[in-house]
């Protein structure tokens, strides 16, 4: 009979034990629920799942990254609009969207102002710590930067040598950026087109749109270049953006676990810098090789750079402090 007792004894321990190991299990995996609007398959998805596999491996399972690709989660500004409201917890953002928490690192994407990845990466290295505070003031941690491209002006049936091209045609713009309309302003008699990615190739195919200045990588990604037939090969801007993280959702992580998250993640930030970098500058000679190649004389220069001074004293006047602006121009020279 005793042996009986002591053997239902252990059973319910074990039972109990079995009990808590699946419910242990059940709530190890913390997800932690990110956006892109890059596929799987890219090269930002290919760091990302690099990312995921080490957070899952390092904090024993504790902790998943969950991405949701391809804009599934919508636009940059709606990223950020559920990450303030809790239902993501991060993004992998571009200018743009870093620029709806944090206006400030907008002024980097300025048109025509950074034209070189190392004087980018002077003037952010300088400006990296108000721009890092700006968003943890906001309640977001930025893991690190993740850069898209250079951007190069590509046209269809014309070539772009000077702002004055512009005129009379139908560049695409990106509906939530506050600096190309300035630009185009300062141009005049141009007519954008405000569009969100998904909407880029369908109104290259009824020439609704006749200009996008983006990167080459991310053009030809997503099959613009096929409907394109000339590019500028000189430098429009640098495209950057940055893996961010709610504050809040980072502090419910054990700091353990916390550790991982941020310190791998700059990691991928690095490693997504480098491999963008090197697949973006393949794609452009690719495409350069396809298309009618424009090289911009010294006077076709001269006149963007008159027309891209203007258009920073105008964003000047509201859209970025005078001070900000002034600091980047001298570290861009």
């Amino acid at each position: 009979m005793m042996k009986r007792r002591a053997a239902v004894k252990i059973l319910g321990a074990a039972t109990l034990g079995v009990g808590l190991g699946l419910e242990s299990r059940a709530r190890a995996a913390e997800a932690i629920k990110i956006a892109t609007v890059a596929s799987p398959t890219s090269p930002w998805g290919r760091v990302f799942k690099t990312w995921a596999d080490a957070v899952k491996k390092k904090t024993n399972e504790e902790v998943e990254l969950q991405f949701f690709w391809n804009a599934t989660q919508g636009e940059e500004s709606g990223m950020v609009g559920k990450m303030k409201d809790g239902q993501l917890d991060g993004a992998a953002l571009t200018a743009v969207g870093l620029g709806k928490i944090h206006k400030p690192i907008l002024a980097l994407q300025i048109p025509g102002l950074f034209t070189t990845w190392s004087k980018l990466d002077n003037a952010r290295n300088a400006m990296k710590g108000d721009f890092e505070k700006g968003m943890a003031d906001a309640g977001f941690s930025l893991l690190g930067w993740g850069d898209v491209g250079a951007a190069h002006v590509m046209s269809k049936g014309f070539p772009v040598n000077t702002p004055d091209d512009f005129k009379g045609k139908k560049p695409q713009m990106w509906r939530d950026d506050p600096l190309q309309p300035i630009l185009f302003q300062i141009i005049g008699g141009v007519t954008p087109v405000p569009l969100n990615l998904p909407e880029v190739l369908p109104n290259l195919n009824t020439d609704t749109i006749d200009i996008v200045t983006a990167p080459s990588l991310a053009a030809e990604l997503a099959g613009w270049t096929g409907k394109l037939d000339t590019i500028v090969t000189g430098v429009a801007g640098m495209v950057i953006g940055g893996l961010v993280i709610s504050s809040k959702r980072l502090a419910s992580l054990s700091e353990e676990n916390r550790n991982v998250v941020t310190d791998t993640g700059r990691t991928a930030a690095n490693s997504l810098t480098k491999a963008v970098r090197k697949a973006d500058d393949e794609a452009f000679g690719r495409i350069k090789g396809k298309m009618t190649a424009v090289d911009l004389s010294p006077d076709d220069q001269a006149k963007w750079d008159n027309t891209l001074k203007q258009t920073r004293d105008r964003l000047k006047q509201g859209t970025f402090s005078a001070d900000l602006i002034d600091k980047l121009e001298h570290l861009a020279n």
